[in-house]
């Protein structure tokens, strides 16, 4: 039998405000009759009255999605109760907005606080990316919850920075971004196509880099191997 000492060290953590860390990897969200954004199906718990509407951003954002393909959902939730979100068990970062902007890349968004607003940006020159390159544009006051896989570097872009398009987690709103592109070793690692891009960055501010270079894809798939299960409440809010 497990005892109530054993358990202890997992007890939830006292909410400091509407964004608490339970740990590094969970996010702890205190709703008190209000609402808040998260990325589409983060949500592992909840407690309480809370209801979920999957966030298409108004006309404007549902177009640009649909005619570019972009993949980054949201979803509203809303009520009195805690939620508790995570990302294929990442570190979790709480940053925080005051009446300045932000950019945070697609895969890395993982909640933020209704007195911030929002728009899916892409990358100038990232056409010939597949699929292009998109952020998400944050601006107002408030709490923004990022993801990192792996401990985060900041680096100052007073000096020209360059990232791989995967690493970059976030920068901030005075930076200007481009892409550049070279021949790559990775033509004979088997990544990519042979062409390596990274994000230039220029201007006065930072960037939060990420030990990583996104999830390997990998380089043969056949039928009938199955695939990740979708599961979770998120994937009720799919397209």
């Amino acid at each position: 039998m497990v005892s109530e000492t054993n358990l202890e060290q997992f007890k939830e953590v006292t909410p400091a405000g509407r964004f608490t860390l339970q740990n590094s990897a969970m996010l702890k969200v205190r709703l008190e009759n209000d609402q808040i954004q998260a990325k589409l199906g983060s949500m592992v718990a909840y407690q309480g009255d809370v209801r979920f509407e999957h966030k298409s951003g108004g006309l404007g954002r549902f177009f640009k999605k649909a005619v570019t393909g972009e993949g980054v959902k949201l979803m509203v939730a809303t009520g009195t109760g805690d939620l508790f979100l995570a990302q294929d068990k990442r570190k979790i970062m709480i940053l925080e907005l005051e009446n300045e902007r932000m950019t945070v890349n697609g895969d890395n968004i993982l909640a933020f606080e209704p007195g911030i607003d929002w728009d899916i940006k892409r990358v100038e020159g990232a056409g010939r990316l597949a699929g292009g390159l998109f952020n998400v544009v944050l601006e107002g006051t408030g709490k923004v919850a990022v993801t990192s896989d792996g401990e985060p570097v900041l680096l100052d872009t007073s000096t020209p920075t360059f990232a791989d398009p995967d690493s970059a987690i976030a920068w901030s709103g005075g930076v200007s971004t481009s892409v550049r592109s070279d021949v790559s070793f990775k033509t004979f690692t088997g990544r990519g196509s042979g062409e390596s891009f990274q994000i230039a960055f220029q201007g006065a501010g930072w960037v939060l880099i990420q030990p990583s270079e996104g999830p390997t894809i990998p380089e043969h798939s056949h039928p009938g191997q199955g695939g990740s299960g979708g599961g979770g409440l998120g994937s009720l809010f799919e397209d």
